[in-house]
């Protein structure tokens, strides 16, 4: 089984402040509520291979992992995947940004598989993803739109 997920926002703000803030990887544990640290390990062109650490969870376990991820600021579109799989047979990501009215809407689409070994199965990990990311993506939008008004106003 292969897991899939969806997800959008619009976020009120210009397209190059959308795209600086939601693709500095070292910013994101002040972005991502979820993540504890960001390390940029390696940068290639414009491929960057970095660690994500997350908040201990309800266990008090501490999860980490190597991704890729590579933007194309012409077609406004990112491709992701982890390194160090972890639970996951593989996991990829694509990160979408179109201007639209209103704003600039953010679409994220994963595709993956859990291992038969991992503490969630397929099924569970993409209930799991559609819970957390919209609240993730609706504090990404709250820091972005914030970082625009201020912007506007000429103060930092």
């Amino acid at each position: 089984m292969t897991g899939h997920t969806d997800n959008e926002i619009v976020i009120d703000a210009p397209m190059d402040l959308v795209w600086e803030m939601t693709n500095d990887v070292a910013n994101w544990p002040s972005l991502f509520s979820e993540y504890a640290a960001a390390e940029v390990l390696e940068r290639s062109g414009d491929t960057l291979r970095f660690r994500l650490t997350m908040h201990p969870d309800e266990n008090g376990d501490v999860w980490s992992w190597v991704s890729e991820r590579t933007p194309d600021p012409v077609t406004r579109t990112v491709t992701a995947h982890r390194v160090e799989t972890g639970p996951f047979e593989h996991m990829d990501i694509r990160w979408e940004y179109t201007e639209v009215s209103g704003g600039v809407r953010m679409r994220w689409v994963q595709d993956f598989a859990m291992k038969p070994t991992a503490p969630v199965d397929t099924a569970g990990m993409t209930e799991r993803i559609d819970r957390n990311t919209p609240i993730q993506m609706r504090r990404i939008k709250a820091i972005v739109e914030e970082a625009a008004v201020a912007a506007r106003r000429g103060t930092p």
